[in-house]
Protein backbone atom coordinates (compact mmCIF):
# COMPACT_ATOMS: atom_id res chain seq x y z
CA UNK A 1 0.00 0.00 0.00
CA UNK A 2 1.64 3.19 -1.35
CA UNK A 3 0.81 6.65 -0.22
CA UNK A 4 -1.07 8.63 2.53
CA UNK A 5 -3.85 6.91 4.07
CA UNK A 6 -6.20 9.11 6.50
CA UNK A 7 -8.26 8.37 9.35
CA UNK A 8 -11.97 10.01 10.05
CA UNK A 9 -10.37 12.17 12.71
CA UNK A 10 -7.54 13.81 10.20
CA UNK A 11 -4.70 11.82 10.78
CA UNK A 12 -2.51 10.69 8.47
CA UNK A 13 -0.26 7.52 7.99
CA UNK A 14 2.63 6.48 5.62
CA UNK A 15 3.62 2.89 5.66
CA UNK A 16 7.10 1.82 5.30
CA UNK A 17 7.38 -2.06 5.87
CA UNK A 18 5.91 -2.56 9.31
CA UNK A 19 6.56 0.82 10.62
CA UNK A 20 3.70 3.54 10.41
CA UNK A 21 4.32 7.42 10.40
CA UNK A 22 1.56 9.15 12.03
CA UNK A 23 0.99 12.59 11.96
CA UNK A 24 -2.44 15.06 11.60
CA UNK A 25 -3.67 16.02 8.15
CA UNK A 26 -3.13 19.57 5.90
CA UNK A 27 -6.90 20.53 6.52
CA UNK A 28 -6.48 19.49 10.24
CA UNK A 29 -3.74 21.92 10.61
CA UNK A 30 -5.74 24.62 8.76
CA UNK A 31 -8.68 24.40 10.83
CA UNK A 32 -6.41 24.74 14.14
CA UNK A 33 -4.69 27.55 13.15
CA UNK A 34 -1.15 28.52 14.62
CA UNK A 35 0.42 25.38 16.45
CA UNK A 36 2.39 26.51 19.67
CA UNK A 37 2.34 23.32 21.48
CA UNK A 38 2.06 19.44 20.69
CA UNK A 39 2.49 16.41 23.66
CA UNK A 40 3.49 13.24 22.34
CA UNK A 41 3.14 9.64 23.31
CA UNK A 42 6.38 8.12 25.10
CA UNK A 43 8.04 5.85 22.91
CA UNK A 44 7.44 2.09 23.95
CA UNK A 45 3.56 3.34 24.71
CA UNK A 46 1.39 0.64 22.89
CA UNK A 47 -1.62 2.63 21.29
CA UNK A 48 -4.67 1.43 20.70
CA UNK A 49 -6.67 2.46 17.31
CA UNK A 50 -9.05 4.85 18.33
CA UNK A 51 -7.47 5.74 21.71
CA UNK A 52 -6.31 9.26 22.32
CA UNK A 53 -2.75 9.13 21.83
CA UNK A 54 -1.21 13.05 21.77
CA UNK A 55 -2.97 16.73 22.44
CA UNK A 56 -2.01 19.67 19.56
CA UNK A 57 -2.71 22.86 20.85
CA UNK A 58 -3.15 25.92 18.84
CA UNK A 59 -4.15 29.91 19.03
CA UNK A 60 -7.60 28.76 18.87
CA UNK A 61 -7.99 25.43 20.78
CA UNK A 62 -6.33 22.20 22.04
CA UNK A 63 -7.19 19.26 20.28
CA UNK A 64 -6.42 15.30 20.91
CA UNK A 65 -4.88 13.14 18.84
CA UNK A 66 -6.07 10.04 17.75
CA UNK A 67 -4.22 6.78 17.35
CA UNK A 68 -5.76 5.83 13.66
CA UNK A 69 -3.41 2.21 14.01
CA UNK A 70 -2.94 0.26 16.66
CA UNK A 71 1.29 -0.45 17.47
CA UNK A 72 4.06 0.08 19.56
CA UNK A 73 5.42 3.85 19.34
CA UNK A 74 9.06 3.59 18.35
CA UNK A 75 9.67 7.25 17.47
CA UNK A 76 8.13 10.60 18.03
CA UNK A 77 9.23 13.63 16.54
CA UNK A 78 11.41 15.40 18.98
CA UNK A 79 11.67 18.64 16.60
CA UNK A 80 7.84 19.83 17.57
CA UNK A 81 8.97 20.15 20.81
CA UNK A 82 10.99 23.23 20.13
CA UNK A 83 9.33 23.87 16.74
CA UNK A 84 5.45 23.20 16.80
CA UNK A 85 5.30 25.73 14.16
CA UNK A 86 6.47 22.96 12.19
CA UNK A 87 3.17 21.39 12.05
CA UNK A 88 1.85 24.51 10.34
CA UNK A 89 4.87 24.42 8.09
CA UNK A 90 4.60 20.56 6.72
CA UNK A 91 1.63 18.83 8.24
CA UNK A 92 2.19 16.55 5.88
CA UNK A 93 5.98 15.67 5.60
CA UNK A 94 8.24 17.48 8.44
CA UNK A 95 5.81 17.78 11.13
CA UNK A 96 4.83 14.34 11.82
CA UNK A 97 4.39 13.55 15.28
CA UNK A 98 5.30 9.50 15.93
CA UNK A 99 5.85 6.28 14.35
CA UNK A 100 4.44 3.11 15.60
CA UNK A 101 5.42 -0.96 14.78
CA UNK A 102 2.20 -2.02 13.32
CA UNK A 103 0.88 -4.78 15.42
CA UNK A 104 -2.55 -5.47 13.02
CA UNK A 105 -1.87 -3.98 9.48
CA UNK A 106 -5.29 -5.13 8.30
CA UNK A 107 -6.71 -2.24 10.30
CA UNK A 108 -4.78 0.20 7.39
CA UNK A 109 -7.69 -1.09 5.01
CA UNK A 110 -10.52 1.34 7.46
CA UNK A 111 -8.24 4.27 6.18
CA UNK A 112 -9.37 6.22 3.19
CA UNK A 113 -6.59 6.95 0.17
CA UNK A 114 -6.36 10.62 -0.26
CA UNK A 115 -8.56 11.33 -3.17
CA UNK A 116 -11.42 9.61 -0.52
CA UNK A 117 -10.19 12.14 1.94
CA UNK A 118 -9.97 14.87 0.21
CA UNK A 119 -14.10 14.78 -0.52
CA UNK A 120 -14.50 13.69 3.16
CA UNK A 121 -12.55 16.96 3.89
CA UNK A 122 -14.46 18.90 1.68
CA UNK A 123 -17.99 17.80 3.26
CA UNK A 124 -16.20 18.67 7.14
CA UNK A 125 -15.70 22.14 5.42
Amino acid sequence: MSGLRYSEEHEWVLVEGDIATVGISEFAQGQLGDVVFVDLPEVGREVIRGDECAVVESVKAASEIYAPISGEVVEVNEELTEAPSLVNDSAEADGWFFKVRLSDPSELKELMDAATYKTFAEEQG
